[in-house]
């Protein structure tokens, strides 16, 4: 199964931005996918991730500090896409972004995509 982040884009500072990241068959919804970037500083930093809990419900991981209160990341498990919707971005939010599952980047559970650049800037 091959992960591919888009969505990307130029935005002004307090701007909002959504990325999509989609799979490219079926993923069980108890597998953690999430969203992970490489800022400018070349940094690398988890966001966050997602999947059901043994109850069916959705269980999100503790986002990064840097985007608390500003970042959401969100699943539909029947398209098999995750999102991370971006609002207030800084200048500090520009970087690649990248589809993310535990072992990420080396894990050859998954196929890899590139990831997608957004560039918060005025």
């Amino acid at each position: 199964v091959q992960l591919q982040a888009s969505g990307g884009g130029l935005v002004q500072p307090g701007g909002s931005l959504t990325l999509s990241c989609t799979a490219s068959g079926s993923i069980p919804s108890t597998d953690v996918l999430g969203w992970t970037r490489q800022t400018l500083d070349n940094q690398r930093e988890l966001i966050g991730g997602i999947a059901k809990d043994g109850s069916g419900s959705d269980d999100i991981a503790p986002y990064a500090d840097s985007v608390k209160g500003r970042f959401t990341v969100s699943r539909d498990y029947a398209k098999n896409t995750i999102y991370l919707q971006m609002n207030n971005l800084k200048p500090e939010d520009t970087g690649v972004y990248y589809c993310w599952a535990p072992g990420w980047p080396t894990t050859d559970k998954y196929k890899w995509g590139r990831g997608t650049q957004v560039t918060v800037s005025s």
